[in-house]
């Protein structure tokens, strides 16, 4: 084998065409790294209706798409490159399964046939490479929306894939893929692998499940969660699954854009700076300030946070705390949307106070705005599988107060007293308490021990996360890969 790899990569997300979470990230930005290395990588994702096919080239054929028991379907492919880079990513069009207000959902829920638009994708994905004459070495699934291309690859594309490896990603292993058995006739893979040991669960088909159990290799996104999902606080049912595959995984931390976020030359904030004049972050702390309302005061620490207020990010404990936090000499923004009984509880608590001050609704540059002018910024996840706010605030001098779950673990060293070293502060039981104990600490280190804090942000901004470094390392997971299929 040469050196150099053909990638197949999928995603149901990719910045910045469509993003919901981090997966979105990672396949707008790994395929870019691991092109620097020197391999050829092709992107696959859906064409959703919101992304103007104007922008796009069509490629002249259409690409019939085998669906088992439903037939053939036959689906339009636009093309374009990646941004700043020379990857082709490619897009799958059919009205019936993408033509939609949402990607996996809308007000009432998931979708009801969300299983075979995401079968269909990864199947489209095979079929794709064979109309390009494009024959991976790597098949790169990602979550459970590709995770059923490992098995394909190995039964119903066998004669075509007969030499790839197969890569999967679990980004959240929250959401599964559980789905009728029905499936199993529209994959076309044989009722064989309808057993608890690959996609059966509970009667039904999980294809995570089946993804884990077939892949050649199987990838998480920070080293922390790859043992958290062997747990069953963590696992999400498949604990006891992961543990009998764990030989075979890997957690490989995300790597982080440094050309959009970095304070030296980001474009949204009041003043550039970096660690050789922190003194001017300041100024981008009273343009937050001014932006809010809040009074303009320099002497108090400031925390930020930007994030979705759903109970994976913590929310609830943030919203057990506020209250008596707000009655310290600090202030507070927030910027997000999600439950709407946080989104309306924040917004009664930001009526009421005036250190604290609130934005419902998500906006790009009032993200980096908060970066740069918090002294703080607050993660108390109850679980993070990566993480990339708490990269994005090292960066900007803006010290992590988080809770030692998956990435943040991984990234945040916790403030060491006796040698006044560190980059964040970090608590481990998620209780209220806890959280509320480590922020005061963290005030009491800004206002009292001002040039520790001032070493730890020297520290911090001294850090480096690159997409270059993680595609190194998903190189060597891929060796592994193609080694493990050849060892079969």
């Amino acid at each position: 084998m040469s050196n150099k790899l053909k990638i197949l990569f999928t995603a149901s997300e990719v910045v910045p065409f469509e993003k919901t979470g981090g997966l979105a990230d990672v396949a707008g930005a790994l395929p870019k790294a691991l092109e620097q290395l020197g391999h050829e990588v092709i992107v696959v994702m859906p064409r959703y209706y919101n992304i103007d096919k104007n922008d796009l080239e069509q490629l002249p054929a259409p690409l019939g798409v085998p669906m088992g028991s439903m037939g053939e379907f036959w689906a339009g492919v636009y093309r374009t490159k990646l941004p700043n880079s020379k990857v082709s990513i490619y897009f799958i069009d059919y009205e019936k399964y993408f033509g939609r207000s949402g990607l996996y959902g809308d007000k009432n829920g998931g979708y009801h046939d969300n299983d075979k638009r995401f079968v269909f994708l990864s199947k489209a994905a095979l079929q794709l490479c064979k109309m390009l004459h494009f024959t991976p070495d790597i098949i790169h699934a990602n979550d459970w929306h590709t995770a059923a291309q490992p098995l394909l690859a190995k039964t119903r594309f066998v004669h075509d894939f007969a030499h790839a490896a197969t890569v999967l990603t679990i980004h959240n292993l929250q959401h599964q893929g559980y789905c009728d058995k029905s499936i199993i006739d529209v994959m076309e893979v044989g009722w064989e692998h309808f057993n608890p040991h690959e996609m059966e669960s509970f009667g039904s088909v999980n294809l995570l499940k089946g993804g884990i159990a077939v892949a050649d290799a199987v990838t998480t996104v920070s080293k922390k969660y790859a043992q958290e999902i062997q747990t069953p606080e963590f696992g999400f049912g498949l604990d006891g699954h992961i543990r009998a595959h764990n030989e075979k995984l890997f957690g490989i931390l995300n790597g982080v854009d440094y050309d959009e976020w970095n304070p030296a030359k980001d474009g949204f904030i009041a003043v550039n700076y970096d660690k050789e004049n922190i003194e001017k972050k300041v100024l981008c702390k009273r343009d937050l300030q001014e932006h809010f309302g809040l009074p303009l005061r320099e002497d108090i620490p400031l925390i930020g946070f930007v994030g979705r207020f759903v109970e994976q990010k913590g929310i609830a404990l943030i919203a057990g705390v506020i209250e008596t936090l707000l009655d310290q000499e600090i202030q507070i923004v927030m910027l997000g949307t999600g439950e709407s009984w946080a989104e309306h509880f924040f917004a009664d608590v930001a009526y009421k106070r005036e250190n604290f001050a609130l934005h419902i609704g998500y906006s790009n540059a009032l993200a980096h705005k908060i970066e740069a002018g918090s002294d703080m910024f607050l993660m108390p996840s109850i679980f993070e599988p990566c993480g990339l706010n708490q990269i994005y605030s090292l960066r900007y001098g803006t010290l992590p107060i988080v809770r030692a779950a998956g990435g943040l673990d991984d990234t945040i060293i916790n403030f060491d007293e006796e040698h006044k070293r560190g980059n964040g502060f970090k608590f481990y039981d998620a209780t209220e308490q806890a959280l509320y104990n480590t922020v005061l600490w963290a005030v009491d280190v800004y206002k009292h021990k001002k040039e520790a804090f001032k070493r730890m942000q020297h520290f911090a901004m001294s850090e480096h996360f690159s997409w270059e470094d993680s595609a190194k390392e998903y190189v060597e997971v891929y060796q592994f890969a193609l080694e493990h299929k050849r060892g079969k």
